[in-house]
């Protein structure tokens, strides 16, 4: 296929009409689409955003829609499936539709707007060669680019990138390319690059504030609209530098200015954001790294100037929420995005939620797919509390025999996420708990049952020094923790087995000591410290056999005694 042609067919997923409500297909025929001939001053400035009904029409350069429409992207880049999410549509109560740039051959959108720039270049400057600054994906499109046309390209990219997205690059682009690791953020290997840029007479690949990026990025609103010719609500992007955005509002609002296009960032990332209340570009001191493909501390001029004319909203979110994203995706897909990726899909949750959204088609575009194994721990915990289906609490009981299983009776039948737990005063007891619920609304009634009862509850389901630290240093070593005894349980993974094994303990014996955390698996360990004099160790020793549970004593381990006893 030549450069700069788009693919005549259309990757739609669909047998979708008989997956939707009536409501969803509601669809105009792709021929009633009007278009008008006249796109001229969509890019006029002004001091707010305007609506499209008092948008003037002064000539606009440069001419994104041209630039859009004669992208050179798809030498490089596949015309990506507009997938319908029923999981996700259902809990929304909206039909959600994800844009799957994941599935490029980068896995990112980055590649198209890379190489349409780079596919811009003189023979000259592809001769000399070309410098980018990128935290991973757009290193990714730049080195696939300059691998096609045989030009050496250095990349400048952040030391905390992660793995998988250097060893792409280096696999890329193979020996045209030469990594460079510089800084802590994008920003950092940015400065170092235009340092680079200079000293060697490169060509500058910008990773968001270049026309040529940005009409590469805008293909992906030309397929949408195609892919989806019926109404559209709103378009959800992830915002890091704003190229993407940038791209998808200047194609968006000139076809089909009804569409909201609304930006989605992160609390700690959020540079466009306060750029856009301020009224000029803003530059953050810090960002947050967890979302890297967006950790960008100042945004571009050019895509400030379009997000502020055109983007309709910006949307914040936290870190689980977008591990909720994740798993949103995960569900509906079966595929596993990066955090920056499914930034626009926990902006499509937090949008809908607040403007209390029904039956509206909905789009996310999911921007790219290289996460790191090793993050996913992180994220299917956090993605729990992120979704609220998990509500954590600290609990204070007195501490006497029999007190513990009381309020695990209170907890009733509800599935145990976490339950921490180390004897520290003797009247007194502090249990750490987390408790699987199905809304926010739950979380508060969980709590006032508690206190009901007469344990004072503290709910850490938002609170940060909880959720990373505490809930993994309780216990430690403790002078009331005599005549302890420490044995690890094993019991099938099955809702109330945990209950039943607190039942089963006898309340002649203080629990002294408690660890379980609902791995997911199909058996879970618990370790329990129990308090047994001398004298009643033989008793106690015969009550274990008629537990039925697979056990352990590890009181001599000597973890047990460096960390605990």
């Amino acid at each position: 296929m030549s450069a700069g042609r788009c693919p005549t067919t259309v990757a739609v997923t669909a047998p979708v009409a008989r997956q939707l409500p009536t409501w969803h297909c509601q669809v105009r025929h792709p021929l009633s689409l009007a278009v008008s001939a006249d796109f001229s001053g969509f890019f006029a400035a002004a001091p707010r955003r305007r609506t499209p009904q008092t948008m003037t029409r002064t000539p606009a350069k440069p001419d994104y829609l041209k630039k859009i429409l004669t992208a050179k992207v798809y030498d490089v880049a596949q015309e990506t499936e507009l997938t319908y999410a029923p999981a996700l549509s259902a809990r929304t109560g909206n039909a959600v539709w994800f844009k799957r740039e994941d599935t490029q051959p980068v896995f990112s959108f980055k590649l198209r707007g890379a190489y349409n720039k780079m596919a811009s270049l003189t023979p000259e400057e592809l001769k000399r060669g070309v410098i980018a600054a990128s935290a991973g994906n757009h290193a990714q499109g730049v080195a696939l680019a300059a691998a096609r046309m045989q030009c050496k390209a250095i990349i400048a990219m952040p030391t905390t990138t992660p793995q998988v997205k250097i060893d792409a690059v280096r696999e890329r682009g193979g020996e045209w390319v030469q990594i460079v690791l510089h800084g802590e953020s994008y920003s950092d290997a940015y400065l170092h690059a235009a340092e680079l840029e200079k000293k060697h007479k490169l060509a500058f690949i910008h990773p968001f504030d270049d026309p040529e990026v940005i009409a590469g990025q805008g293909t992906i609103a030309m397929e949408i609209l195609r892919q989806h010719p019926g109404p559209i609500h709103a378009i959800f992007v992830a915002i890091g530098g704003g190229g993407l955005i940038s791209g998808i509002a200047a194609y968006v609002k000139a076809v089909r200015p009804e569409i909201k296009v609304i930006g989605v960032q992160t609390f700690d990332s959020d540079a466009m954001k306060r750029s856009v209340d301020a009224g000029k570009r803003v530059e953050l001191k810090d960002v947050g790294l967890f979302s890297d493909g967006t950790a960008v501390k100042l945004v571009g001029k050019e895509t400030f100037r379009i997000t502020r004319e055109l983007v309709d909203d910006i949307i914040l979110v936290d870190t689980d929420a977008i591990c909720a994203g994740l798993k949103d995706v995960f569900q509906d897909t079966r595929s596993i995005l990066e955090p920056a990726g499914a930034l626009a899909v926990a902006g499509l949750k937090a949008y809908a939620e607040r403007e209390k959204l029904k039956h509206q088609h909905l789009v996310a575009i999911a921007c790219g797919a290289n996460m790191n194994f090793d993050r996913l721990r992180f994220v299917a915990e956090r993605a729990e509390v992120g979704e609220a289906r998990e509500a954590v609490f600290a609990v204070t009981i007195p501490e006497e025999r029999g007190s513990f299983k009381r309020f695990c009776e209170q907890v009733g039948t509800r599935s145990v996420t976490e339950f921490n737990y180390r004897i520290a005063d003797k009247g007194v007891a502090h249990i750490f708990v987390g408790v699987q619920i199905a809304s926010r609304a739950e979380s508060d009634k969980i709590a006032a049952n508690f206190r009901r009862h007469g344990f004072d509850t503290l709910d850490l389901s938002n609170d940060e020094l909880a959720k990373q630290h505490i809930r993994y240093m309780v216990g430690g070593h403790s002078p009331l923790a005599h005549d302890e005894l420490l044995y690890r349980f094993e019991f099938p993974e099955r809702p109330g087995a945990l209950m039943k094994f607190l039942s089963s303990m006898s309340p002649n014996w203080n629990i002294s000591l408690f660890h379980y955390r609902n791995q997911g698996a199909d058996t879970s360990n618990i370790l329990v410290g129990i308090q047994v004099p001398k004298n009643e160790k033989r008793a106690f020793r015969s009550f274990l056999s008629t537990l039925g549970y697979v056990h352990w004593d590890e009181t001599d381990n000597p973890v047990y005694k460096l960390f605990l006893s």
